[in-house]
């Protein structure tokens, strides 16, 4: 069987046309061509911004072909994320509503925090809870620095206590406890930090590192093409030292412990992890505990949790959750530091 391919006879314009067509066509993909071959030629630049946000310091590094400097964006992006959820600003959206009963949003962050506390607050049953806020300002570690409450106060603390006390839809939070309040500080440097860290992807960078007070999130590699190394602290009260080194690639960390914030007092050591169950400071063997996920704001609230449960529940919610991993520092009968790691992270950590 013989097939024709007839072509239609075109009249002189009509080649005319195609043929500035093809030509034209021909001349984007070249000089498309020549542009993104300089561009893969041209070494790339690591820029490095450092500056001051929620009561810590920020650091962020990208590579990039050009010395595009984007401090005064990040700047303005942190500063407009803390009028909205920082309990030290009094007229911030979550400070407003802490004094109220309801605030409807002004800024995106406060309903998107508030969609992902809750359902970490499901996975944890409870033990990740942003309603934590009046005892934690009870126990000294809020915005006010208070005395150490007796077991009355607590009970009545505790009457404040919980996620179901408060309910939001897209537009507006409102309290069904008058008296209840929202403290995010245990997920909002992870969740400012995915912030920085989709402006930058959306300038279409490929190697990106942001930290805010500790919690990180990287991609790609660094300026000597390797994964973005992180250290991981020793819960040392006296001293600073590395723990292990974690290699990180499109990834995020975060780190909770209770060997830094804390104090002393009648010869015992009160640490800031308020647990929401029974209203006191925490009381266990494990001393640091860092998730790694793929956004930072859930490594963040993860980290905290876990700080609040201990060790063995922390690994039972890990293994029922693949898309977290964790790397935990705990201490044994005599006071030993030893360390458990997840097995998907296992190769990613270096003791």
């Amino acid at each position: 069987m013989i097939f024709v391919l007839q072509i239609p006879e075109m009249t002189k314009t009509q080649r005319k046309n195609t043929i500035y067509s093809i030509v034209l066509l021909f001349a984007m993909v070249l000089v498309w061509w020549i542009r993104e071959s300089k561009n893969s030629q041209q070494p790339l630049e690591k820029l490095e911004l450092t500056g001051a946000t929620m009561g810590t310091s920020y650091q962020v590094k990208y590579l990039t072909s050009g010395p595009v400097n984007y401090q005064n964006s990040i700047d303005s992006l942190l500063e407009d994320f803390n009028l909205c959820l920082s309990t030290y600003i009094p007229e911030s959206e979550i400070s407003r509503f802490n004094r109220g009963t309801l605030h409807k949003f002004e800024r995106p962050y406060f309903y998107n925090i508030l969609t992902r506390s809750q359902l970490i607050y499901k996975n944890t049953n409870g033990a990740f809870d942003p309603t934590v806020m009046p005892l934690v300002s009870a126990w000294g570690f809020g915005p006010k620095k208070a005395e150490m409450p007796n077991q009355l106060e607590v009970d009545n603390l505790l009457t404040r206590i919980g996620f179901e006390k408060i309910f939001f839809d897209e537009y507006a939070v409102c309290k069904l406890q008058p008296q209840t309040q929202l403290d995010f500080s245990a997920i909002a440097k992870g969740y400012a930090v995915d912030l920085v860290m989709s402006f930058l992807k959306n300038k279409d960078l490929k190697n990106i590192f942001v930290e805010i007070g500790g919690e990180i999130s990287a991609l790609g590699v660094n300026d000597k093409e390797k994964p973005w190394a992180v250290y991981i602290e020793k819960p040392d009260d006296h001293q600073r030292s590395v723990q292990a080194i974690a290699s990180l690639d499109n990834m995020a960390i975060a780190t909770s412990g209770n060997y830094r914030n804390f104090y002393i007092k009648d010869g015992k050591k009160y640490a800031h992890t308020i647990s929401p169950f029974s209203g006191y400071p925490v009381q266990h063997n494990l001393l640091s505990a860092t998730v790694f996920a793929k956004d930072c704001a859930t490594a963040d609230a993860y980290a905290t949790a876990f700080m609040v449960i201990g060790l063995q529940k922390s690994l039972d919610i890990v293994s029922a959750h693949k898309e977290l991993e964790a790397y935990f520092i705990y201490g044994d009968q005599d006071g030993q530091l030893l360390s458990k790691v997840t097995p998907g992270i296992k190769d990613r950590i270096v003791e």
